[in-house]
């Protein structure tokens, strides 16, 4: 089975070095140096669906909402096209705790639909979404292509961007799809 990882493997996992999926393996053009495997495999995997479904005559953006938010920007051509990272929401409320005095981390809990809460962990975690979906929609509006969204933050963020009037394709396994897509492509390809 391949596999691929952005950090550290826990200890006690055993995997085949030989099966680890890099940068090289992923048929996207212009990747810089230092790119994560992750946002390599999810734009991968959201430009293939794309093909798959006729949506990709202008390219995409890809959102893999995180630990960090991660957009990624693709030609229709499959050229890397540039990005941005900013913060996810856990990593935002624990920045808070962490850098203040006074603030503790509240934990993702539910997202309060009133848009000033009183409560301090209310007004930690409904900040940390506006501070997400700020950057999605103005993202969005800049790149002018259609936005696909994956990682374990992305339903939150989905229904807020739906509420918003923003069209938006949730494929919560875009990471797993890419790697599945490349796997395949390199167990296809002629041995030498």
């Amino acid at each position: 089975m391949a596999w691929a990882a952005v950090g550290p493997i826990p200890a006690g996992v055993v995997l085949d070095p030989n099966r680890r999926l890099g940068l090289g393996d992923v048929p996207l053009t212009r990747m810089p140096l230092g790119l994560g495997i992750d946002r390599a495999l999810a734009a991968w995997g959201a430009l293939r669906r794309a093909h798959t479904i006729g949506m990709s005559s202008s390219g995409l953006l890809v959102a893999d909402a995180g630990t960090v938010l991660s957009l990624t920007r693709v030609t229709a051509a499959g050229d890397f096209a540039g990005g941005q990272l900013v913060p996810g929401l856990r990593l935002q409320l624990r920045a808070m705790a962490q850098g203040t005095q006074g603030l503790i981390d509240p934990g993702i809990g539910s997202v309060s639909a009133e848009p000033f809460p009183f409560a301090t962990a209310e007004a930690m975690r409904r900040g940390s979404l506006q501070a997400l979906l700020g950057t999605l929609l103005e993202a969005q509006r800049e790149a002018a292509l259609p936005l696909w969204l994956c990682g374990g933050d992305a339903s939150v963020l989905k229904e807020a961007l739906s509420q918003r009037g923003l069209d938006v394709v949730h494929h919560p396994n875009l990471v797993l799809e890419g790697m599945v897509d490349v796997h395949d492509r390199i167990s296809r390809a002629p041995s030498l």
